[in-house]
């Protein structure tokens, strides 16, 4: 899950063949990726394309700044297993204080946006253009990409944005403005994932915030192999609100 946003140019890139992406719908096999883990270039963030990119293991990221789309296949992958999330004690009381609500595609726009705006820690400018921001409403309003709200006195003060396929969850961003509000959002979705199926969340590039949470890093072979094997499961499509309260009131 980006949460710092690593800046390329093309003037610093190590020379080597990377593929121009055209209208049709294609990517290159991930192990073309630089050591970067760079793929190719171009393309659009169309819904179609957008969903073959997750299928394929490829994700965009990058700047307004950057010419044109950068679509990226990093080895090693960042990733959690729903079972190994780590809670630590004093998260498991601010949980149980109930300090936080936490809703599920109520406000997907705003906390796209909330992740766009907020300020990072050694990041200048965002990685979230306006083209992110409408291709990844349009695969919300198809039921793909999923937002986590966390309010606090009926303010939005943290959340988390993603996509979802199979038994495969792919993190994008998040953000937090309360101490505590993203890891909140983050540990409620894992703990509500368990009960979708969720087998494998992908977080995409290391975070020292992540991993505290039981994240970790795996070989791109090993990645590709289990995401191949989950997206076999259908897909949890729609509104998330919705079906964990369906799944409650079957409890």
């Amino acid at each position: 899950m980006k949460v710092v946003k690593l800046y390329f140019s093309f003037f610093y890139i190590k020379p080597m063949r990377y593929t121009l992406l055209d209208e049709s719908l294609y990517f290159p096999p991930v192990h073309y990726a630089d050591e970067h883990g760079i793929l190719a270039f171009g393309g659009d963030l169309s819904v179609e394309r957008l969903l073959l990119a997750y299928q394929s293991g490829i994700f965009p990221w990058y700047s307004e700044e950057d010419p044109t789309i950068m679509w990226w296949a990093p080895d090693p992958r960042f990733v959690l297993y729903p079972t190994q999330l780590r809670v630590s004690k004093s998260m498991r009381q601010v949980l149980r204080k109930g300090l936080f609500e936490v809703t599920f595609d109520q406000r997907f726009k705003e906390v796209m946006i909330a992740c766009q705006q907020i300020k990072r820690t050694g990041q200048q400018g965002t990685w979230i253009t306006e083209d992110m921001l409408e291709g990844y409403c349009q695969l919300h309003a198809q039921g793909f990409a999923h937002s986590v709200e966390v309010w606090q006195q009926g303010q939005l003060v943290g959340g988390l944005y993603g996509v979802s396929l199979g038994h495969c969850f792919f993190g994008e961003s998040m953000f937090s403005k309360a101490s505590n509000a993203s890891k909140a959002g983050f540990i409620t979705m894992v703990q509500k994932l368990q009960l979708l199926g969720i087998k494998l969340i992908d977080c995409q590039v290391y975070t020292q915030h992540l991993e505290s949470l039981g994240a970790e890093e795996i070989p791109r072979d090993e990645y590709m192999a289990q995401l191949k094997q989950h997206l076999q499961n259908p897909t949890h499509q729609g509104n998330w609100q919705t079906l964990l309260a369906s799944l409650k009131d079957n409890s």
